[in-house]
């Protein structure tokens, strides 16, 4: 049987999915474009071994940072405002082994700030044809992460958006900071993170993110409180003061989705729920194949 194969390309991990009349019937992973040791198509090749032994895929369509310029090849950024044509009309054609190869291309901000994405605007415009409420009026489309983007987009048009860097400050803070460092054999207790969360939502929503950074260390050190707690705190706060900086600058418009995995736009949802403003959960992986799906029905 005929198959497609598309795949998100991060810096981390490759993730793909083998596509057959429409429907995914086998997903697999390989290094990213950061942690591989041999170049992108060898890692593609080696990852594509299983499936190829039937038969070759009639086209692969691929986004990510392997179209960065540290990818397979650089695929130049789109220009904002951009929509759907625009952005799949940028991307690179190339081929692995005579199997047509599309490497969609990222969008970029010019105008203001400027601004850059690479793997997040297929999943915008995936979660916009997942729910066409988004592809009329003005919304925010709202993808959280290591480097979360708040998306203005107008029609189905992305007009505009703002990166803030809440995962990966995270991150630095848990493994090199004296912050929530772990101690030998410690453990991660569920209730005792939650507690810390919500501490942390309370004390963003007072405007205080970098002076309110310490109480992670004093807290464990003067009340006891765990290893677990702490990580829960940094989390409520930065995403708490990611969220309060953002509606800020820019007050509630239209609908706002959150795109991403389950478990972190949960915690974006608990924290929009303190402004009384609702917001609807898009999953990250079925954006992702609507935008890479999109490449088909378009091109």
């Amino acid at each position: 049987m005929s198959y497609r194969i598309v795949g998100d390309w991060g810096t981390s991990r490759l993730r793909l999915f083998r596509i057959e009349s429409g429907v995914v019937t086998d997903r697999c992973e390989a290094p990213g474009i950061g942690t591989a040791s041999t170049p992108p198509e060898a890692v593609l090749r080696e990852a594509l071994v299983p499936w190829r032994a039937a038969g070759d895929p009639s086209a692969i369509a691929l986004c990510g940072m392997v179209g960065s310029r540290n990818g397979w090849v650089e695929v130049p950024y789109v220009d904002c405002p951009a929509d759907q044509a625009t952005w799949i009309a940028g991307a690179a054609r190339l081929a692995l082994d005579d199997i047509p190869v599309a490497i969609l291309a990222g969008l970029a901000m010019k105008a203001g700030v400027p601004d850059v994405m690479r793997g997040e605007e297929t999943q915008i415009f995936g979660a916009i044809a997942l729910d066409l409420r988004l592809s009329a009026g003005r919304h925010r489309v709202i993808l959280p992460g290591t480097h979360s983007k708040w998306t203005t987009i107008e029609d189905g048009r992305v007009t505009g958006f703002r990166t803030y860097l809440t995962g990966e400050l995270f991150a630095l803070l848990r493994d090199h900071s004296i912050l929530a460092r772990a101690a030998a054999g410690s453990t991660v207790d569920p209730g005792e993170e939650d507690k810390g969360f919500a501490h942390g939502l309370d004390r963003s929503r007072s405007g205080q993110v970098i002076g309110a950074l310490f109480e992670a260390r004093s807290a464990q050190l003067l009340e006891g409180r765990s290893h677990g707690w702490a990580l829960g705190y940094l989390s409520g706060l930065l995403i708490g003061g990611e969220i309060a900086e953002a509606l800020h600058d820019e007050p509630r418009t239209g609908r706002i989705a959150l795109v991403g995995d389950p478990r972190l736009t949960e915690r974006y949802r608990r924290t929009f729920a303190g402004y009384a403003i609702a917001v609807d959960l898009v999953d990250g992986d079925a954006a992702a194949l609507a935008g890479l799906n999109a490449l088909e029905t378009k091109s």
